[in-house]
């Protein structure tokens, strides 16, 4: 289903369209692997693509029926795309000049990866050299607080209006809109309900986030991204211990304390923090971020002592975030951040990221 969002435009499916030469017409800084047939394939949340045409309209080319998407044409949203399918997407009835395009995946799908074959000119225009890629890049790393789950719904019960999914929008996640005001490249390695060592409510026992961090293809066992050599992100904001710490332990899980989890946590924090580190180099700042949970203050306490932790052996470039999340009114689905209350967080790590020496 394709979604007009914009008055003057026409919005419209067709089959696919042959897009060739696509790979060097699109800017992405997303976690992606090239397919035979020309095109590329994807899973993680919020993953964008970017583009520039000459003509009145341009379609997107897409083979996915599990995800939305957003069609941004000169800053402007111009559709949505709701599960397209395999098909070509159009948008026309825009002046006869320069455009910029954007394509931005809204939602998570751990389960399914999406393919994007390129932009394609309407008759008479033509796809341009793809934008540069930004000097400024920034890392996401988190659950579903960073992937904007249901942060769109306005009601905490997303049963009847459309799911989690049709409520979802990563691209007004804080994570999103804040690297956009910072005109950065960005990525949300973000999975809902996973933690770093346990998962929400002690579920999936045997996997947590770092099963897949390594991943392109978050549903492909052993999958590894290869991280090209134009991302060198100078900041990686992690939020990984809602889901570890939100829900009291159950009887037949691995910890029977919650000092056991803790210690378990900790260990299993330093471990990806080294190897971050070694991957991003000495001079990218790590933030390890928190906020205060209902019902216990060791996601916030564990959080800030890691960080003192990395000081004390002389890492000063990994530092401590703690957002307040008192003035959020948590009416995205199943009391997850609203689209307000993501913008509320951007702003508090706005003002975090402006006092940190970033040379870039």
């Amino acid at each position: 289903m394709v979604t007009a969002a914009a008055a003057g435009l026409a919005a419209a499916a067709t089959s696919p369209a042959q897009a060739t030469g696509t790979r060097a017409r699109f800017h992405t800084a997303g976690r992606v692997k090239n397919t035979a047939d020309g095109l590329v394939q994807y899973t993680w949340p919020g993953i964008y693509f970017e583009g520039r045409f000459r003509g009145t309209g341009v379609g997107v080319v897409l083979d996915d029926a599990d995800n939305d998407y957003d069609v941004q044409i000169d800053g402007t949203t111009a559709a949505t795309l709701v599960t397209p399918g395999r098909t070509t997407s159009w948008i026309g009835g825009l002046p006869d000049t320069e455009h910029r395009v954007r394509l931005v995946k809204r939602t998570e799908s751990p389960w399914a990866v999406g393919r994007f074959g390129g932009f394609v000119a309407a008759p008479g225009g033509a796809v341009l050299a793809a934008p540069r890629a930004r000097s400024r890049q920034i890392e996401f790393i988190g659950d579903s607080f960073t992937a904007g789950y249901g942060n769109v719904s306005g009601t905490r019960d997303c049963s009847s209006n459309g799911g989690v999914n049709r409520n979802t929008n990563a691209d007004l996640a804080f994570g999103a809109l804040t690297a956009r005001r910072l005109d950065a490249d960005y990525q949300l390695n973000a999975y809902s309900g996973r933690g770093m060592v346990r998962n929400y409510n002690g579920s999936s026992p045997d996997t947590d986030f770092r099963t897949y961090y390594d991943r392109a293809l978050l549903n492909v066992d052993g999958d590894v991204w290869r991280k090209p050599h134009t991302w060198r992100q100078r900041v990686v904001v992690l939020g990984l211990g809602i889901n570890d710490f939100s829900t009291p332990l159950n009887p037949g899980e691995r910890w029977t304390t919650q000092d056991q989890l803790i210690a378990a946590y900790e260990s299993a924090y330093h471990g990806f923090l080294d190897k971050l580190r070694a991957r991003s180099g000495p001079g990218t700042f790590l933030v390890v971020s928190a906020t205060d949970l209902a019902n216990t203050t060791a996601f916030a306490e564990t959080a800030l002592r890691i960080v003192q932790e990395r000081n004390r052996r002389g890492d000063t470039r990994v530092r401590h975030w703690h957002y307040d999340g008192s003035a959020l009114d948590r009416l995205g689905c199943d009391w997850h951040p609203s689209a307000h209350d993501h913008r509320i967080i951007s702003g508090q790590l706005d003002d975090y990221l402006a006092a940190l020496p970033l040379r870039w």
